[in-house]
């Protein structure tokens, strides 16, 4: 499993660590990521994702997961985003055309 935000794509960066002397050795800058359980109120249940605070942010300011992926263009979002939205838009249609009848 990749070290790889699940919403922003941010992932692992390399550097230097630089010494008082000016040596430089190799070192690697970690993404934050945190397992966060997202609730979908269209699926009915909670979404476990790898994200980083900035993405746990994001959903939230856009009023959940269910709204920021049918807001998003499909070309900003990861292959298992693009998967998950399916799954919502389905499920939201499922549930439009139930309460229509």
């Amino acid at each position: 499993m990749p070290r790889r935000c699940a919403l922003s794509g941010k992932s692992v960066q390399y550097g230097h660590n630089v010494s008082h002397a000016n040596n430089k050795t190799k070192r690697r800058f970690m993404s934050n990521l945190q397992v966060a359980s997202v609730l979908s109120d269209v699926l009915g249940h909670s979404v476990r994702l790898r994200l980083t605070p900035r993405g746990i942010k994001t959903i939230e300011h856009n009023g959940g997961i269910d709204a920021y992926l049918l807001g998003t263009n499909d070309s900003k979002l990861s292959p298992e985003m693009v998967a998950l939205k399916r799954r919502v838009s389905s499920a939201k249609a499922k549930k439009d055309a139930k309460a229509a009848a």
